[in-house]
């Protein structure tokens, strides 16, 4: 079998998965509106799902480490996202969709880490860019969301539900097909874990990185509520996705040709600032495609952001701990930004509207990017990452 060939199952998992998370990113808000729920309430259910991460994602990254498979923790995961989704959409009332929606989560959130832990040590086996596999997951989002956008604005943001199932099969379909790590160590213990907790560059990097996801996180919730709120429907909202998503799929396709040029935290200072200025011109958007064309911004934030993150953390951890430590890095960068940005978001918008949530989101990407200019020039937050390599 080729490197190409060794590779296709992988890339279709990404894909078929990010095409199943841009249907609940992108319309959860607007089927939960459709419900009957308010900007905080859905704040509430949409601050569930990173809640759930940040225990579901160290637990299944140390499985992982532990039994030495990313593949089978993949498996049961997609499994329990395909029963735990449909109980899920079943429930009517705040109490019932906030505690079904803990265990859909508690599935669901650590597939994208797993399946970007896969794909970073496939790219170092096979010698190529993690960022060429990882696009094929963009390039999954965009489509979803530019199609099931448009069909769900023709039939009801309520039928979401099938268009998930659908890509949630055929990631299950190719996940049992998908090749497995290798790692020629002993088995992950518990004690070993306590070497990321003492770790402390990778702790002080987890929450310096805080004050510029808050803001991403926030956006991925509210976002189709600004657009709606602009005046547009969920195939601008789609749209919207499909814009940003694609700019993002072409940064990770090309980062073989940028990502070495500068050391990894240059690259997470750029998108820090580009975050700031991108926040700052939403908040004084006031119409529905003012917002569409800036999204192009998004892959030149999260992409740049994203890439230059996750290989900084690759550096910072031994390689017996990468599932745990990517995992630990996903539940802060998806789930404590998460609740923050999910509660925060929901009560500033209710409250004041759109406008003012995204101009407190430049501030603190702002502070965030000063924060990290300062940790790159302090000795230890290069040395270590240097040393490790």
């Amino acid at each position: 079998m080729s490197n190409t060939e060794s590779t296709i199952p992988l890339k279709m998992l990404l894909f078929s998965f990010h095409a199943t998370n841009t249907i609940i990113l992108s319309f959860l808000p607007l089927y939960l509106q459709y419900k009957g729920l308010s900007g905080t309430e859905i704040g509430y259910v949409l601050a569930i799902g990173p809640l759930a991460t940040i225990f579901a994602q160290p637990f299944w990254g140390y499985l992982s480490d532990k039994y030495k498979t990313i593949k089978r923790i993949l498996v049961i995961c997609i499994i329990g996202l395909l029963i735990f989704s449909v109980l899920f959409f079943q429930m009517n009332t705040l109490f019932t969709i906030l505690l079904m929606g803990a265990v859909f989560y508690f599935f669901v959130t650590p597939i994208g880490a797993l399946g970007d832990s896969l794909a970073q040590r496939r790219a170092s086996e096979l010698g190529t860019s993690f960022g060429t596999i990882r696009t094929w997951g963009s390039i999954g989002f965009a489509t979803s969301s530019l199609v099931i956008g448009s069909i769900l604005n023709n039939v009801g943001v309520q039928y979401m539900i099938w268009p998930y199932l659908f890509f949630g099969f055929i990631a299950l379909l190719v996940a049992i097909r998908l090749k497995d790590v290798n790692v020629e160590s002993d088995p992950v213990k518990f004690k070993d874990v306590e070497k990321l907790i003492k770790n402390k560059p990778f702790v002080i990097f987890l929450f310096l990185i805080l004050f510029i996801t808050i803001g991403h996180r926030a956006n991925d919730s509210f976002i189709g509520l600004y657009v709606e709120q602009l005046g547009g429907n969920e195939a601008l909202v789609g749209l919207a996705w499909f814009v940003g998503v694609a700019s993002e799929a072409a940064v990770f396709f090309f980062a073989g040709y940028w990502f070495k040029k500068f050391h990894p935290l240059v690259f997470v200072i750029i998108a820090g600032i580009l975050y700031s200025l991108r926040w700052f011109m939403y908040a004084v958007a006031d119409d529905p495609s003012f917002v569409i064309a800036l999204q192009f911004l998004h892959g030149l934030t999260f992409g740049i952001f994203y890439l230059a993150a996750f290989d900084y953390v690759s550096r910072l951890i031994p390689k017996l701990l990468q599932s745990t430590g990517h995992l630990v890095f996903f539940s802060v960068f998806f789930g404590v930004s998460g609740i923050i940005g999910s509660l925060m978001g929901g009560a500033l918008i209710d409250s004041f509207g759109g406008g003012t949530l995204y101009t407190i989101m430049g501030g603190l990407a702002i502070v965030g990017t000063i924060f990290m200019t300062l940790y790159h020039v302090l000795p230890f937050g290069k040395t270590v990452a240097q040393e490790s390599q």
